[in-house]
């Protein structure tokens, strides 16, 4: 035996030849990427009969999420009626995703001095 070499038989060899053609396919496609980022997320409080922070600037796409903190129900109504909560009690949430470009003006209908505005632009 000593001397002698190792052969590889011609099905071994296919298969060999096959799964290494396999192998560098496989390490030349290069892997899939995540396209799309999460949505932004902003949140907002209403307190002390306001809103906080009264204006805010964010990008399309963005949501915006208000959540009353006060003893006294708010809404959260735009001046054009394109969005609009009910009555939020203390803790709950409203929430609206800003997908066009604009100034959204909002105010609480209980509480109609109460107002506030999301500028949104591309950034």
């Amino acid at each position: 035996m000593k001397g002698e070499s190792f052969r590889i038989g011609r099905p071994w060899s296919r298969t060999l030849a096959l799964l290494s053609l396999v192998v560098c396919a496989a390490l030349a496609v290069p892997a899939p990427r995540v396209a799309a980022a999460l949505p932004a997320i902003v949140e907002l409080d209403i307190a002390k009969f306001a809103y906080t922070p009264k204006e805010i600037t964010v990008a399309p796409g963005t949501k915006v999420v208000w959540t009353n903190r006060d003893e006294s129900p708010h809404t959260v109504t735009s001046s054009d009626k394109k969005f609009a909560s009910t009555g939020l009690d203390t803790g709950d949430s409203f929430e609206h995703t800003f997908s066009t470009e604009g100034d959204f003006g909002y105010l609480c209908t209980v509480h109609p001095y109460m107002t506030g505005v999301v500028h949104v632009h591309k950034k």
